[in-house]
């Protein structure tokens, strides 16, 4: 058997607020003790409501933040935010909500896409430039975009340059972390696709964090709810979104406009034929 891709073993992440003249200081248990593991190729999908942990989670496991206690483990190997190697941190890689924010907008985009090779590899000029470009051409764009800056793009070709960024290290694993929550519906759909099929041309490993449900439900096999710092309930996607066990889960879902990107699709193509 394989070893998993990622291994998380009762993590815990806890906060001390600053306490004043009569007023102690307070302990906030952001996580408390969640455990997963996820095999190559497949894509965990972390979800609840703002506050919940999911981020603060997201951010342990890509070595930003330390954990108060418990063990992460990536191919099989202990890793720790406050020992770590440029190895360790090349197996992992974040996409966050907003791509504009994680751009420099005095780097042209031919060099935002290098400098993760210039930084961790021996390649040569000529080696960096040609990888980068056949990344953006994998990610939709072309390569007239190479040379231009961030504010010449959209919020879509943004997330685009910001997935073709993370993956130029070819990482054990991607955390995604709210990446369509910040675009309009039908580029939602745009770039859920593309990771479908970079997933299924890769066989890249996903961490998807997100408060959509319908965006879950499309890109998940499996489905993690937090509550409080808690996992609350974990399973398959379609375990969790056909019998959902916690009471929590049920009240979410059932708060949960419906709608899917299969919907957003057809609606587009009625108002094109319009």
């Amino acid at each position: 058997m394989s070893t998993p891709v990622l291994q998380v073993r009762d993590l815990k992440r806890d906060y001390v607020s600053s306490g004043g003249l009569f007023r102690p200081a307070k302990v906030v248990h952001a996580v408390k003790g969640v455990s997963f593991t996820l095999e190559k190729g497949k894509t965990l999908a972390v979800v609840g409501e703002s506050g919940c942990g999911k981020s603060t989670l997201a951010r342990m496991i890509t070595l930003i933040d330390q954990q108060t206690s418990g063990d992460i483990l990536i191919d099989g190997d202990m890793v720790d935010a406050g020992h770590v190697t440029k190895a360790m941190r090349q197996k992992v890689q974040i996409v966050f909500q907003n791509p504009y924010g994680s751009l420099n907008p005095r780097q042209k985009i031919g060099d935002v896409l290098a400098e993760p090779l210039l930084i961790n590899t021996k390649m040569s000029a000529a080696e960096r430039r040609d990888k980068a470009m056949a990344m953006l051409l994998k990610v939709g764009l072309q390569a007239e975009h190479y040379n231009r800056y961030p504010h010449m793009f959209s919020g879509g070709q943004r997330q685009r340059i910001a997935i073709a960024r993370a993956l130029m290290l070819n990482p054990s694993f991607l955390v995604l972390d709210e990446p369509v929550s910040a675009l309009d519906l039908s580029v939602q759909a745009q770039i859920l696709n593309l990771l479908k099929d970079l997933q299924d041309e890769f066989g890249l490993t996903y961490v998807f964090i997100s408060h959509d449900l319908s965006v879950v439900r499309y890109i998940a096999n499996e489905v993690m709810v937090m509550y409080y710092g808690e996992a609350v309930e974990h399973g398959s996607r379609d375990a969790v979104f056909g019998d959902p066990q916690h009471e929590y889960t049920r009240t979410l879902f059932a708060a949960t406009p419906k709608t899917s990107v299969d919907s957003i699709k057809a609606r587009l193509a009625k108002k094109a034929a319009a």
